[in-house]
């Protein structure tokens, strides 16, 4: 069982919202300033009076320090604008979350400290957004299918909202997709600044969601995102209907990464009760269910961006999982799978019982 510091485990947070990120070091590589959607985050970003630094050549450097800590906050410090390179329009498939990934962005301002990034970018763990995302967007109708509807995961390697107003990348995904009848634009985040999002055209084409986790969860282990309750104020903005002053947004939930803590069927109890109050009116809803799991990749990564870490990574209490490539992840062994996985179906069923389980994992 994951052990929480007690002092933790208090009541809901108040509803306030996250604080703005606003990185310390802007870095624009020279071919993302020819792009002319780099050339708008540059004003954008020069109107927040940013530091904005134009590189010489294409290559992001000076982000390591005298030891792992000091390269993390370097990196976690920065924001860097390139240009994605060729291999981004090759989009990967992203079951079950979506169809395809489409990635305008790559890493994270948020301090999670059971990352998923963590391992799985290269070098440190600097956020960067990409210029060329029109070119990225257009590229998308390929991989479109003409007898389904396909969907297109934004939030594999970024949130979306934690970065918005730096780029205003997500409006400019929202109001591509609201032209694609046969395409869904895919989106999480644990942020909540979402009002310049609430009048955009849609077109029921954007399914907006937002990740909660019981409160000591989100409280201890993930630093620089907004309350649960911000959270979940903010959902009920994106799905509330544009009569009643929201979104109108199709909305989902992703309780991630779902870990049994002591007392953990009161904590997610309690979330799931604060949210059925919230979302007490007709709305497009769905749920993902995903337990914590990790590799030796994260596990080596995390261990050192967070030397006080307070997330259970033994992997001798957990159950290993291969890839076809013979890679391991670690996951809670199945007989807390099954507990968690019955009691959490019950409990969220009683709540919305019109409002379909995505997937498990």
């Amino acid at each position: 069982m994951v052990t929480i510091p007690e002092k933790i485990t208090s009541s809901l947070s108040p509803t306030v919202s996250s604080r703005l990120w606003l990185p310390k070091r802007v870095l624009f590589t020279p071919d993302a300033l020819e792009e002319p959607f780099g050339q708008q985050m540059y004003q954008r970003m020069q109107a927040l009076d940013l530091p904005i630094e134009v590189l010489k050549n294409n290559r992001i450097t000076g982000l390591r320090g005298a030891d792992e800590r000091e390269t993390y906050r370097n990196a976690k410090n920065t924001l860097a604008v390139v240009k994605a390179p060729p291999s981004a329009l090759r989009l990967q498939p992203t079951p079950p979350s979506a169809d395809w990934q489409l990635n305008l962005a790559e890493g994270c301002p948020a301090h999670c400290q059971y990352c998923y990034l963590a391992g799985s970018l290269s070098g440190p763990p600097v956020t960067r957004v990409f210029a060329n995302l029109p070119q990225l967007l257009a590229h998308t109708a390929t991989y479109e299918r003409e007898d389904r509807v396909t969907s297109f995961e934004v939030s594999c390697y970024t949130d979306v909202i934690g970065i918005e107003h730096l780029t205003g990348s997500l409006e400019e995904c929202v109001r591509y997709f609201a032209t694609r009848p046969q395409a869904q634009l895919r989106f999480v985040t644990k942020y909540d600044q979402v009002n310049p999002l609430l009048n955009l055209p849609h077109e029921g084409r954007t399914r907006a969601r937002v990740s909660l986790n019981a409160e000591p969860i989100a409280r201890r282990l993930e630093g620089g995102t907004a309350p649960v309750a911000a959270r979940i104020e903010a959902l009920r903005k994106l799905a509330l209907p544009r009569a009643l002053g929201g979104g109108g947004y199709a909305v989902g939930v992703v309780l991630a990464p779902i870990m049994p803590i002591p007392d953990w069927q009161q904590h997610y109890t309690d979330l799931l009760d604060q949210l059925a109050d919230r979302l007490d009116f007709p709305c497009d809803l769905t749920v993902e269910f995903i337990t914590h799991r990790f590799t030796p990749g994260s596990k080596a990564a995390l261990s050192g961006w967070y030397p006080n870490i307070g997330v259970e990574m033994d992997e001798g209490s957990r159950a290993s999982k291969y890839n076809k490539f013979g890679g391991v992840k670690f996951v809670y062994r199945p007989e807390m799978m099954q507990s968690l996985r019955t009691f959490l179906t019950r409990a969220w069923q009683e709540r919305f019982p019109k409002a379909p389980i995505t997937y498990w994992t």
